[in-house]
Parts: structure tokens; C-alpha cells; sequence
């Protein structure tokens, strides 16, 4: 059988979750809450009337919640329907949890007559915006905008004449032209802040009508645009922040030449763009305004050295080449803001620069955005850059009190450590960079919050991080298993989805599944698989993976078990489309299929209606992974009895045997499964016809030629089985099987490939194939007699040198001499294959070998008996098994005739003797010598 394990890394740089800020009097006070519950006046049988809470009380926990909930809480009574309606509690909308149309949104209506703020995401939602008749909107946020048209944008803004922010991104708006700029410059006079990202051409006409109609425009951003007219921008007189961050094809001649002339221009943001040092040297020295340019991940700069990299006619230059912290410090006054606490010494302060302060919270902004999209290009050379600032950096804006800004930061680092996607590799020294400056305690926290953005994107930190062993041992002495245990349970799905990554990389290591398991996460895990079965692909993809890896633990794969997890794992293998979902679900099967005896799991996988069906089903999956991990289930289930019957049933032959023919090229996992379940099914000898019947010989003899030897071993162990048929044994030699088991016998790495290689041999010409070899014309009959001598001349030879190299001349003349204990032993331990203990034969196989000990043939005597040898040395898992079928079976006297017999070559006779000393052992025959 065989276990794997497997972590996940937030490889797709998926989702930037933000969540509307609720002002800076948002949080709950905790200390409140405690006093005011002291107050309920608490029943003696533990009983609380929670709708007897205080008003404001009841106020303090509606804003913890996402609108949803809010709303439906609001119908428990009259009373929390009034407070419920609140002003306080409708002033901010956060729209992204949740799948929000237009029949939502009527809903909602009555609520949001003073909303101001409002954050959404997807088109669907844009869509729906204009039905909560929110006049007074005051800020727009939203991200997954490719979909969004200049038709949807310009109907929002027409009817939302107040709003003063808008901000689209960061992923990029495909569909929006200048058009739709002219319709908010047109709608929207009192605009302050407007930043859309992805924008393919930004004319000049967009840009003057932004100058002409938003006087109080002071914040534009126009990131990671096509092209943006340079000369227009310098008509918007009004700007004092400006980020083209991202965006190509300037022109930054004619930059440096215009924008020094912007009166009120204070800090500027060209990061990740081709600007070179004379542009940036032009402008920090023309401009009488200017205080901050950043300059961040521009390589042309970066590889020139004709400018300075400290301050220009005393103006902030933020470069990678520089010491950001230090930089930044030099904004303040006073010499105790310096190091890597500029940042937090900043927002402690009480700081009245109404200036300072502007410059500080958007550059806290244009930091987290370009340090984001730089981790997710994953440029080159920048290593020393992240460990020696760019993780302090991250760490110190996710204490932010902008919470997009923490949730940015927190993405970034679970973006920044990701090294190879494919591969859930993550970089080792930036990973445990973050963690030496407190960044597990941070995150954490984050993961704590009320916010459900933040605890998505925090949760996604945790888990890629976690691929590192170091990091998840300090996340696990943190108790972070028990807080994505936590948000495993919660209803908003991208929570849910993350925790149940970063579960996923803790249950890589053997000493966290047991915490897990204790934090009631295998159930949350099934749960999830429930709660998201249909529409949930990335929580239902990470849950299965979870669990795959717990139930590579035998009594963990108990609670997978007792949670509903083989129902539910099932369930995503027989309905779920979704490759990734497929794979880790016929993985966690797998391996609750793995312990054998220890557990019934593997028959009742096996009994789960549909189980066998849909395994059998994604062998012919177009997705290697996929076709793997069904194998590796259905070669561990094929180790019951009645699960291999019902997966021929249900055309497990035919399958595995076409995936075999079609894996020659595949990866060696794949090529390992494939012949270990067609092992695993020809245990039985029906199996194994049909599989000889079937055309699968030949695929196994050419898997035996593999380079690798996991792939030697089973496709060892299924051609030996086989070779039990004479019919399969003359198929084997006819295919050109024999050099290719005598290469195993004779060069294999492995002991186990090599010895079952031998056996297979030795069964093909034990004499049988002889009996049935088909009649034919005379020289067809003279032609196939040669072959098949010279083929069994071959195999003969090679099995002899392989019981020889198991041999010790000295061992086996004290042997000889003597019958001591010690001296068996001492063969016995030269002798053993350790992994053979495990192999498990039939009543048939054991007499077919007890019968050899009578061949004619020396070799195929001494053969025999060091089979019987493996088969019954004590401490093997059927040993005792196989000890009673050879009691059965009159194999003790066969074994003494043949450790007496005069012409029985030394191997034969003393492994003959071992044999007997192992029944003994087992108590089946009384001491004989």
C-alpha cells in the first residue's frame, strides 16, 4: 500500500480581498462588553434572554457582522428590527462575501438611505449597485472588475453625484474606456480620489475633464494602464498625490519636462515602470512641491548609477536600492521615528502635520499595492531586497489602520514567499524572515479579526508559509491550528477556503494531524465538503487535500471516518468535475484505503455506494494527477477481498489495464499506481486471466523496464501473480517478458523487484508451461521448444546468482555442522528481505512452492525454499498465515526430505531447515531437528 502526502501554497496569487473601513472608532471594545453582560441578569440554569442585551450593546455586535447577517438577525424581534435599521450600522457595505444581485439589493434598500461608503466585486454586483438607491454614497471600492463596462460605470456614477472616491482594481478593468472617465468627470464634481487600474487607453479628452469638472481632485491613480496621456495630467491642477505605477509606453521626457509644473503635486508613484535616472533626477529637482517620489522595481534606474540615492534638493526618494525605513524616518522632526518602526511610531503618535499625515496613509497605500504586484511578478534578483526590507516592510503596513492596506500587506506575504507554484515550493529564507519579526503573531491576529477580508488574506498567508516545517511548528506553539480550525467553520466560503489551506500544510507534518484532529478539524473539514459541494472548487479542493493528509494517519483517518469523510469524499469523486477536487478526493480515499488491518476503512470505502464506479471512472481522466491518485485508491482497496471482486465488476480490468498500456511515458508515480492496482486486483486468480485476456501483460513487462525502482516493484509483484497462469506465464515469455525479468532479477536496486522477479520466474518454468504450451505444426512446435528452452536456461541461471547473492559460505558451513539456533540465525539474517514480510499468498501459492522443493531442478529447490523462507520468518504481518496453510498442506515433511536429501544443493537444505525452525516458532509442527 502506499501513503502521500502533499501541501498547497496559494499558487494561483488568487484573490486581494479588501473590507470597508468603518471608521477609526470601529473596533469593539471588548472590556465594554464583558461589564454590560454582567448585567443580563444570567437564569440560574445558565439560560440568557439575549434580546434583553442593551441597546448599544446589541449595536456594537450587529457591526461586527457582514450585512447578511446583520439583516437576517434584524427579524428575531421587534426590537433589534429598529436597531437593527440603525443609521450607524448602514453607513458602510461591504458586498464581497457574498453573491449580491439585484433582488439583494431591492432588499436592502430600505437600509442604505444613508450608506457611504460601499466595497464590491464582480460585475454582477456593479450591476445591482444602483437598487440600493443609496444617493448619499460617498466612496466606491471595487475589485474583480474585468467584466465591468463603461455602460455599468457610467450609470453608477450618474447616480451617485456625491461620491468623492473611486477606486477599481487592482485587478485590471479590460472593459473601461476613457469614455466612462469623461461620464464620472461629468457626474461626480465633488471627486477626491480616483484610482482604476488596467485601463488600456486613458486620453487626453478623459483626462481634461477630470482638470475641467472635479476641482477638489487631489488623489489620481491610473495603474498598470496601456497609455495615459502625460501631457494632459499636467492640467489637473488639483492633484497632490499621482501613481502610474505599472503603466507602460510613458513618455518620460515629456513627463519630466510638464509634471514638475503641477503646483500642488506632493508625493508621485512611478514604480514598476521604465523610468531611467535622468527623468527621476529632473523631476526631483524642478519640482517646488514635490516630497515623495517612489520609485519602487524600476529596472532601468535600477541598472544605472548617475544619481544619488539619498535625498535631491531635500525630496524623499523611495527606491529598492535604498534603505525605505530610513528614508521614510527623515519625514519627521523628531530623531525617535527611525528603524523599522517609522510606520508605528507614526500612527502612535499624535501627530497634527495634516500634510505629513496625508503623505504617510497614501504611502502606506502605494506601498502595499506595489510591493503586492511585485511579489506576484516574482522578478528576479530581488532576494536581498525582501529579506532585508521588503518582509519588514509587508509586516509593518499589515498594522495598518487602512484595512485594505492590511489586507494587501498580508497577501503579498503569502505571495512573496512563493518560489515555484506548481511544485508548492516556497523560499525558506523569507518565509522564516517573516516569522524572526513577529510576522505568525501578526498574521494571527489578523486571522482574529471581525473582518472577513482580513481573515481570508491572513489565513492565506499562514498557509503558504506553512510549507515550511519551522514556520508551521511556531504557527501550530501559536495556536494557529485552533484558529483555522475556527475559520475552517465559517459561512463566508473564501475564509473557509483558505483556513482549510493553511490546515492542509499543517496536516503535512506528523506531529500537527493529532492537533488538528483535537481542534475538531477533520470535522469542519467534512463539513465544508457539505456545506460547498456544488459552486466551492477551491474550498472543496483544499478540504479533500486537508483530509487526504490526515488520513494518512491511522487514527485520524478514524475521525475522517466517524465525521462522514468516506461519504463525503465519494460524494467529489463521483460528482465533481473539477481536476483538483478530483485528485485530492481520490487521494484522502487512497489513503483511509492504506492501514490495512489496523481499521475497517478500506472495506467500507469499498461498500460506500459508488465508490469503485467513480474510481475506476477517473483512470480515464485527461488529467495525469487525477489518473494517479484513483490507481493508488484502487490498489490499496484492492487488498480486501471483496472490494477486488467488485472493482472487476465495475471494469477495473479493463481500465487500469488501458491506463497501463497508455503510461510508458507517464510520470513513475503514475506508472507505479497503474501496476500496483493491476497487482493488487491479480491477487485473485479471475483477475488475473481476465488481465492476461485483456492485453496486460505486455504494458507490464515494458513498466518493468523503467528506470525506476517503485515502478520494478509492483510491476514485478503483478507479472509474478500473473505468471501463476500458465496461460499468462506463455504470454509473458512470448512478449518478450524473461530478459526483461531477468534484468529485474539481476540489476534492480531493489531486493523486493529483484525477488519477485525470481519468482515469477521460477513459476514460469517450474515444468507446467511445458503441459500447456499449444500444439502446432512440427517446426513451429521444434522453433517454440528451442525458445522456450533457451528462455528457461536464462532464467535459470539469473535465479540462481540471485539466491547465491543472499548466500555466506561461512554461515552456511556452521549451518551445515550444526543445528544450533545461532547458526540458522545467522543465515536467516544474510537471507532477509525485510519488505517480503508483507506479501501475502494464497493456499495455491504456498503448495506451488512446496511442490518446487520436489523440481527436478536444483535451482528451482533452493528457489522454493527461500521463498518459504521470506514467507514465514517471524515478525512478518502473515507469517502466522502462511505458516497454517503450510501445516495444511503436508509441508513439513516435504521440508525435511528436502533439507535430508543428498542431492539437494546447501541453500536448499539449510533455508529448508530455517523454514521449519519458523513453523516451529509458529507452533504448527513439533521440533524436528
Amino acid at each position: 500500500m502506499y501513503l502521500v502526502q502533499c501541501a498547497l501554497t496559494g499558487m494561483t496569487r488568487r484573490v486581494r480581498r479588501k473590507v470597508a473601513k468603518k471608521g477609526k472608532d470601529d473596533a469593539v471594545s471588548l472590556s465594554y462588553l464583558e461589564i454590560e453582560v454582567e448585567d443580563l441578569g444570567l437564569e440560574r440554569n445558565g439560560n440568557v434572554d439575549w434580546t434583553s442585551l442593551p441597546d448599544d450593546t446589541v449595536i456594537q455586535l450587529f457591526s461586527c457582522l457582514n450585512y447578511r447577517d446583520r439583516a437576517s438577525l434584524s427579524s428575531t424581534c421587534k426590537t433589534w428590527r429598529v436597531l437593527g435599521a440603525s443609521q450607524c450600522l448602514w453607513s458602510s457595505l461591504d458586498l464581497r462575501a457574498h453573491k449580491f444581485d439585484t433582488a439583494t439589493a431591492t432588499s436592502l434598500a430600505s437600509r442604505c438611505v444613508y450608506l457611504q461608503k460601499l466595497r464590491f466585486r464582480g460585475a454582477e454586483s456593479a450591476d445591482a449597485i444602483i437598487h440600493l438607491q443609496a444617493k448619499n454614497l460617498r466612496e466606491i471600492s471595487g475589485d474583480y472588475c474585468r467584466k465591468i463596462t463603461d455602460a455599468t460605470l457610467s450609470v453608477i456614477v450618474a447616480r451617485h453625484e456625491a461620491l468623492e472616491s473611486l477606486q477599481l482594481g487592482p485587478d485590471f478593468c479590460e472593459r473601461i474606456t476613457g469614455d466612462a472617465i469623461k461620464a464620472v468627470a461629468l457626474c461626480c464634481p465633488k471627486l477626491k480620489k480616483l484610482r482604476l487600474s488596467g485601463i488600456k487607453d486613458v486620453y487626453a479628452d478623459a483626462i481634461n475633464a477630470l482638470a475641467k469638472h472635479c476641482p477638489n481632485l487631489v488623489d489620481v491613480g491610473f495603474l498598470d494602464c496601456l497609455n495615459v496621456d502625460e501631457a494632459a495630467l499636467e492640467n489637473v491642477s488639483s492633484v497632490r498625490f499621482l501613481s502610474v505605477a505599472g503603466t507602460s509606453n510613458m513618455k518620460w521626457d515629456v513627463v519630466s519636462q510638464l509634471w514638475h509644473k503641477l503646483p500642488k503635486l506632493i508625493g508621485l508613484d512611478v514604480s514598476r515602470t521604465d523610468i531611467g535616472s535622468a527623468a527621476i533626477s529632473r523631476l526631483l529637482s524642478s519640482s517646488l512641491s514635490l516630497k515623495v517620489l517612489c520609485a519602487l522595481n524600476c529596472p532601468v534606474r535600477e541598472e544605472e548609477t548617475s544619481i544619488s540615492t539619498t535625498k535631491t534638493n531635500g525630496k524623499l526618494l523611495l527606491a529598492l536600492f535604498s534603505d525605505i525605513f530610513r528614508e521614510l524616518s527623515s519625514l519627521f522632526a523628531k530623531t525617535s521615528n527611525k528603524g523599522r518602526n517609522v510606520f508605528l511610531d507614526w500612527r502612535c503618535s499624535k501627530n497634527k502635520d495634516k500634510n505629513l499625515n496625508e503623505i504617510m496613509t497614501w504611502l502606506e497605500w502605494i506601498l502595499s499595492h506595489t510591493l503586492l504586484r511585485t511579489a506576484e511578478s516574482n522578478p528576479q534578483g530581488l532576494d536581498n531586497f525582501w529579506l532585508k526590507q521588503g518582509a519588514a516592510l509587508l509586516l509593518s503596513l499589515m498594522q495598518s489602520s487602512q484595512v485594505d492596506v492590511q489586507e494587501r500587506a498580508a497577501t503579498g506575504l503569502a505571495t512573496f514567499v512563493v518560489i515555484d507554484d506548481e511544485n508548492a515550493s516556497i523560499d525558506r529564507g523569507r518565509a522564516e524572515a517573516v516569522m524572526r519579526d513577529g510576522g505568525i503573531r501578526l498574521l494571527l491576529n489578523l486571522a482574529k479579526s471581525w473582518h472577513e477580508g482580513l481573515q481570508s488574506e491572513a489565513a492565506k498567508a499562514l498557509a503558504n508559509l506553512s510549507v515550511n516545517a519551522n514556520v508551521a511548528k511556531a504557527v501550530a506553539e501559536e495556536g494557529g491550528i485552533n484558529i483555522l480550525a475556527a475559520l475552517a467553520r465559517s459561512m463566508n466560503r473564501l475564509v473557509a477556503e483558505e483556513a482549510a489551506g493553511g490546515l492542509w500544510n499543517l496536516s503535512v507534518g506528523e506531529e500537527h494531524k493529532a492537533a488538528i484532529a483535537e481542534a475538531g478539524g477533520v470535522k469542519a473539514l467534512v463539513d465544508l465538503i457539505f456545506k460547498w459541494s456544488s459552486g466551492g472548487d477551491g474550498v472543496l479542493e483544499r478540504a479533500a487535500g486537508a483530509l487526504a493528509n490526515l488520513a494518512a494517519d491511522d487514527k485520524c483517518s478514524m475521525e475522517v471516518a466517524i465525521a462522514g469523510g468516506v461519504h463525503a469524499l465519494v460524494m467529489l469523486a463521483r460528482n465533481c468535475k473539477f481536476e483538483g477536487v478530483q485528485e485530492q478526493a481520490a487521494r484522502a480515499l487512497a489513503n483511509l484505503a492504506s492501514h490495512g488491518d489496523s481499521n475497517s476503512n478500506n472495506a467500507a470505502v469499498g461498500q460506500e455506494a459508488g465508490a469503485l464506479e467513480a474510481l475506476v471512472q477517473l483512470t480515464r481522466s485527461p488529467h495525469e494527477g487525477v489518473r494517479q491518485e484513483a490507481a493508488g485508491a484502487l490498489w490499496n482497496l484492492s487488498f480486501d477481498d471483496r472490494n477486488r471482486e467488485a472493482i472487476a465488476a465495475a471494469g477495473g480490468v479493463e481500465a487500469l489495464v488501458t491506463l497501463a498500456q497508455s503510461c510508458s511515458n507517464a510520470s513513475p508515480g503514475l506508472q507505479e499506481r497503474a501496476a500496483g492496482a493491476l497487482w493488487g486486483l491479480s491477487v485473485s486468480e479471475a483477475n488475473s486471466i481476465a488481465i492476461g485476456r485483456e492485453g496486460g501483460v505486455a504494458p507490464l513487462i515494458a513498466l518493468a523496464r523503467s528506470d525506476t525502482e517503485d515502478v520494478h516493484e509492483t510491476a514485478a509483484g503483478a507479472l509474478w501473480n500473473l505468471a501463476f497462469n500458465h496461460s499468462n506465464a506463455l504470454r509473458i515469455v512470448e512478449e518478450g517478458g524473461v530478459p526483461a525479468l531477468v534484468h529485474l532479477c539481476s540489476s534492480s536496486l531493489s531486493k523486493m523487484a529483484r525477488f519477485m522477479a525470481a519468482l515469477a520466474l521460477a513459476y514460469m518454468f517450474d515444468g507446467r508451461i511445458d503441459e500447456f504450451a499449444p500444439m502446432s505444426s512440427s517446426s513451429e512446435s521444434t522453433s517454440k521448444s528451442v525458445s522456450l528452452d533457451g528462455a528457461r536456461r536464462m532464467a535459470l541461471k539469473h535465479i540462481e546468482a540471485f539466491i547465491r547473492t543472499f548466500s555466506n559460505p561461512q554461515a552456511f558451513a556452521a549451518a551445515a555442522a550444526s543445528s544450533a539456533p545461532a547458526a540458522l540465525a545467522q543465515v536467516t539474517e544474510k537471507a532477509r528481505i525485510q519488505e517480503a514480510g508483507h506479501l501475502r499468498c494464497s493456499g495455491a501459492e504456498i503448495g506451488r512452492f512446496v511442490s518446487m522443493l520436489r523440481n527436478s531442478s536444483s535451482i528451482l529447490k533452493a528457489c522454493a525454499a527461500f521463498a518459504l523462507l521470506q514467507f514465514t520468518i517471524p515478525g512478518g504481518r502473515h507469517a502466522v498465515h502462511h505458516a497454517s496453510l503450510m501445516q495444511g498442506g503436508g509441508a513439513a515433511r516435504v521440508l525435511r526430505a528436502a533439507a535430508a536429501a543428498a542431492t539437494s544443493p546447501i541453500e536448499a537444505k539449510i533455508f529448508a531447515r530455517i523454514v521449519l525452525r519458523n513453523l516451529e516458532h509458529h507452533h504448527q509442527v513439533e521440533p524436528s531437528i
